[in-house]
């Protein structure tokens, strides 16, 4: 790359330790906190209740198997009370796919399985918040997010109004529940793109692991824990309508494995700043052990490399702020080429306050950056959950 330092410049010294954060989005993961793999939700866990006060899909375990679909409205949606037509319909589709039975209507009702741990999580896009009667409930720190100078973002990946992510252990199942959920917006909306994506959060053990991405780096161990303080304070929102909601922003991100995979070891590890053995921080020995951000080496070298991503996305360089964090491995064939990466999933109760700064400061700086491209980027608003006598979305649209 013309006018750019080698890789060996860019880290200084090849045998290096560092300490840090696993990859995950914008360059690809982002914010760190210690929280432990083991208190997930247990991979045994195969039926996932669709009632509550969040969309249930938020917290669990990234499915072993997932697609997205963002959908754009169509010109006679242009209400919110036709937009609530959709939601109901589209509460009863969850409510029957995620017990197994066959939604109203199904073509395929063979198809509908218990026992997969089928969720399905629904999101408002920008054009949502521009309807009748809903501009004024767009929420605080709702905002798209700026093409940072490291993208190149590509129509096909980004934006869209409505989302619908479903995930499941079950590949069948996904592509099911997807088909339904699709058919029965076709009066309201059409799909403008398909993202497709895969992750093994299982140990060979049989007990739940952090998971890891196509670098082979265990990716996602900083996050908050689910059920716990931090974790609702920094994904669920107490903003009017979406409280119990929050807010999502999917990065479509390539990793370019030929390149990384010319790095010696320790040079991948000093990049992240986490072994590629267990996740374990430079600075530690497992891989909940938190960041020494002041260790040096023998040499008076700091241990996490200033360009590191741990260095760089860690709360206590960013005045405290986390995010929630998932991913979903993505490969992509076009006859003899193959795209391969990450479909990076930041939940957050205020993309302005929390994730746009986290994103800037990886942008600058990141040693990923050379590694990665992002190539789609979208947000939604994801309303929260709903009761037996409810609805989804109930609370912005009546």
């Amino acid at each position: 790359m013309t006018g750019k330092p080698s890789r060996r410049q860019l880290f200084g010294y090849a045998g290096a330790a560092a300490a840090g954060a696993a990859v995950t989005g914008g360059a690809v993961a982002l914010g760190n906190s210690s929280s432990d793999p083991a208190s997930a939700q247990p991979a045994a866990a195969r039926t996932i209740d669709p009632y509550g006060d969040h969309q249930p899909g938020i917290a669990a375990a990234s499915p072993k198997h997932a697609e997205l679909v963002a959908l754009n409205l169509l010109p006679s949606t242009d209400d919110q009370a036709a937009l609530g037509r959709l939601l109901r319909l589209w509460t009863k589709d969850i409510v029957a796919l995620s017990a197994g039975r066959p939604a109203l209507g199904d073509t395929a009702p063979e198809l509908a399985v218990a026992n997969v741990a089928l969720t399905v999580t629904v999101g408002f896009g920008p054009k949502v918040f521009t309807l009748p009667g809903l501009t004024a409930k767009k929420p605080r720190g709702f905002s798209a997010v700026p093409a940072m100078s490291h993208d190149r973002l590509q129509p096909q990946w980004s934006g869209g109004d409505l989302l619908l992510l479903v995930g499941a252990d079950d590949p069948v199942s996904v592509v099911h529940a997807v088909r339904r959920l699709v058919a029965d917006a076709a009066p309201f909306a059409r799909p403008v793109w398909r993202q497709t994506g895969f992750w093994n959060g299982t140990g060979s053990d049989g007990k739940p692991v952090t998971g890891r991405n196509l670098f082979g780096q265990v990716d996602g161990s900083g996050n908050p824990a689910p059920g716990t303080p931090e974790f609702d304070s920094t994904v669920w929102s107490t903003d009017g309508w979406l409280t119990g909601g929050t807010t999502l922003v999917v990065r479509r991100i390539t990793m370019n494995l030929d390149t990384w995979d010319e790095l010696t070891r320790s040079e991948q590890e000093r990049a992240v700043g986490r072994t590629l053995s267990n996740g374990a921080p430079l600075t530690g020995s497992v891989e909940q052990d938190d960041l020494d951000l002041e260790k040096r080496d023998a040499e008076g070298r700091l241990v996490i490399a200033e360009t590191s991503h741990a260095r760089l996305s860690h709360h206590s360089t960013n005045d405290g702020r986390r995010i929630f964090r998932k991913g979903l491995n993505y490969v992509q064939d076009t006859g003899a080429t193959r795209e391969s990466g990450l479909i990076f999933l930041s939940y957050q109760a205020d993309i302005v306050s929390q994730f746009l700064p986290l994103l800037a400061r990886l942008d600058a700086a990141d040693a990923l950056n050379e590694w990665t491209t992002t190539i789609g980027s979208a947000v939604f608003a994801i309303p929260p959950g709903f009761r037996e006598d409810g609805w989804l979305g109930r609370t912005l649209l009546t």
